[in-house]
């Protein structure tokens, strides 16, 4: 973790920072921006958000990327490490009044190098499907009569630095028939070309299809299912009509879902604090995870769908097992809310060995970290056997990353003796920092691992984490489901750490109300002052949402201030990893071995850059 020294030092913006297997650099000749490059007065607009599609065209520049900044939304090809940008040619721009889009999806099972079906959300409620190719606007979904006017027009003649043509819209109808909060997010369901769910503040989900229209009148709804703080409705209509399916989860805002891997599973995450997975095609709640405290605001899953890890305004990365459904760690190194997970499948390191094979290097460790395509599928395939029991034993590191609105990019490895506490490891090559417990946590049974009867447990080997205690083991999904949910629940959810007798809810981030502001005495404080708001739901202190003490506290492999403005897109690729912060601008980080590919006239190395 960087050391927090000088003031100078602390608000440095880092070009470059190096992990185990290299050195990432920032390329300032590949960042995306709008046009004319000037930062965006961000106050009051709605997150950044970047989408990423490949067209699989011949020319082997396929990327495709669309971001949205205030009223406007771009989309660009995208050339990575190998281009330098080039702004003054959007492929497509559009400008709104009345709303902004909010966040936004491509259909990969359809993209083609001529047509590409993209999915935007907005403030005000609207769904709009538009293909950014053909500049086409295909439909709009939640209003009423559908109705939209477009004007074109040109800027070939008056351009200043300025896109060659952007599209002026205005949603002027103002009903939306079925849902008028914003959209928080949307996704085409995997597999399909033509369902997609769509995320509201109000806490509603929407199930709809690009095929069938919306109603001219609002929609009546008969339950189909209901459980555990959450209910299916389906729209009772004559003939079939949007929405098909509507879910309501938890209270308040659902901030954000994913599907799994295999598209069977969808995980929520909500202001309630609340982390719900659902059985999709069921409609069966599968488990449930509860914060430290405040809502949960992103949600992603490793590539194997065994794991899932949220962050939010407890300002920790939690990770959760999707078998155990338990929370298996906790990461600390934010000082503010956390905005986005991502699991990077192209560091993660697996290697089949024998059981009790503890030889090993550094210089082996390399041979497991070169990146592409071929080695993410060849890692997803390989963790698939983790758990087979024919199978030899796996080595495994899970590496994910996390942005937060304290402009800090975090990096983590979630290493084996954390996934599997109770057996030995195969091989000891975690390499990350170590946070050392001084003394056990107050209160603490001792039971930890190894098994009991040992008077202390020994280390754990080169590991990025706290001593793991047995306490988390205990329950399981019956554990969990006995501790969902109550009324009480939701004050619990919105607690903050300062003004608590003056503030009854959260609309605006503060940054005293985060974890980095604890010291070792106000954390004893805010343990009694949460044990005495929650005690009608005991949610603290349960598999539901065990004690910090209770679990492994993983410490940051890399933590970088990269931006001025909060960050809000962490996205993994092949090459590079993508941020964006809320000025809007898109930047690329080159990954090891990869930063000289970048080809330019004027190509230049990062100003001011050290590495760190």
């Amino acid at each position: 973790m960087a050391t927090e020294g000088g003031g100078k030092e602390m608000n440095e913006i880092k070009t470059q920072f190096t992990t185990r297997e290299g050195l990432y650099k920032l390329l300032p000749h590949s960042e995306y921006s709008r046009p004319n490059r000037v930062p965006f007065n961000s106050q009051g607009s709605n997150p950044v958000r970047v989408s990423f599609v490949n067209l699989n065209d011949q020319s082997g520049n396929g990327d495709r990327l669309c971001f949205n900044v205030g009223r406007e939304l771009y989309f660009y090809i995208y050339k990575g490490v190998r281009k330098a940008a080039d702004l003054s040619k959007p492929i497509d721009k559009r400008i709104y009044k009345g709303t902004q889009p909010t966040c936004h999806d491509f259909n990969h099972l359809t993209a083609t190098a001529e047509s590409v079906s993209l999915l935007v959300g907005f403030s005000a409620g609207q769904v709009q499907l538009i293909d950014p190719i053909k500049k086409e606007t295909s439909k709009l979904f939640n209003e009423e009569n559908s109705c939209q006017h477009l004007w074109k027009v040109d800027w070939n003649e008056e351009r200043e630095n300025e896109g060659s043509k952007t599209s002026e819209e205005a949603l002027v109808t103002v009903q939306r028939l079925i849902d008028k909060s914003r959209v928080t997010c949307v996704r085409w369901v995997p597999g399909s070309e033509s369902l997609f769910l769509v995320a509201h503040s109000s806490g509603s989900t929407y199930l709809y299809n690009v095929e069938h229209a919306c109603g001219t009148t609002a929609p009546h709804y008969q339950l189909l299912k209901q459980g555990e703080s959450f209910a299916v409705h389906t729209c009772k209509s004559k003939s079939t009509r949007n929405p098909l399916l509507k879910w309501t989860v938890g209270e308040g805002a659902l901030n954000e879902f994913a599907f799994s891997p295999d598209g069977k599973f969808l995980a929520c995450v909500s202001q309630d604090g609340f982390l719900r997975v659902f059985n999709f095609d069921s409609v069966e709640l599968h488990g449930t995870m509860k914060s430290y405290f405040g809502g949960l605001l992103c949600v992603c899953w490793s590539p194997d769908g065994k794991y899932i890890v949220t962050g939010g305004e407890d300002d920790l990365v939690t990770v959760w097992s999707f078998v155990d459904c338990r929370v298996i760690a906790r990461g600390h190194g934010h000082k503010s809310w956390v905005s986005v997970v991502a699991f990077d499948p192209y560091t993660t390191s697996v290697e089949e060995s024998d059981p009790m094979e503890f030889s090993g290097s550094d210089e082996d460790l390399q041979d497991l970290l070169h990146f592409g395509r071929d080695r993410a599928n060849s890692t997803q395939s390989r963790l698939s056997k983790r758990n087979s029991t024919e199978s030899r034993p796996v080595s495994v590191t899970y590496r994910f990353g996390s942005v937060g609105q304290d402009t800090q990019l975090c990096l983590w490895d979630l290493t084996e003796d954390i996934l599997f506490p109770h057996q030995p490891l195969s091989r000891a090559r975690t390499h990350t920092n170590v946070m050392h417990a001084t003394s056990p946590p107050a209160g603490s049974t001792g039971n930890s691992v190894p098994a009991a009867g040992n008077a202390a447990p020994p280390p754990l080997p080169r590991s990025n984490s706290l001593p793991h205690s047995a306490g988390s083991g205990a329950g399981g999904k019956g554990g969990v489901a006995d501790g969902a949910v109550a009324s009480g629940v939701s004050k619990f959810a919105t607690l903050s750490l300062h003004d608590r007798k003056d503030r009854h809810h959260e609309k605006d981030h503060k940054r005293n109300h985060s974890m980095g502001h604890i010291s070792s005495k106000s954390s004893d404080k805010l343990n009694l002052v949460t044990k005495a708001r929650t005690d009608p739901a005991k949610t603290l202190g349960t598999p539901l949402c065990p004690r910090m003490e209770d679990v492994p506290l993983l410490e940051p492999l890399v933590c970088k201030k990269i931006a001025h403005e909060r960050l809000t897109v962490l996205v993994f690729l092949e090459d590079c990893v993508v941020t964006a912060c809320q000025e809007g601008f898109v930047c690329t980080w080159g990954r090891p071995g990869k930063v000289g590919l970048l080809s330019s006239p004027n190509q230049a190395s990062s100003p001011g850059g050290t590495v760190v």
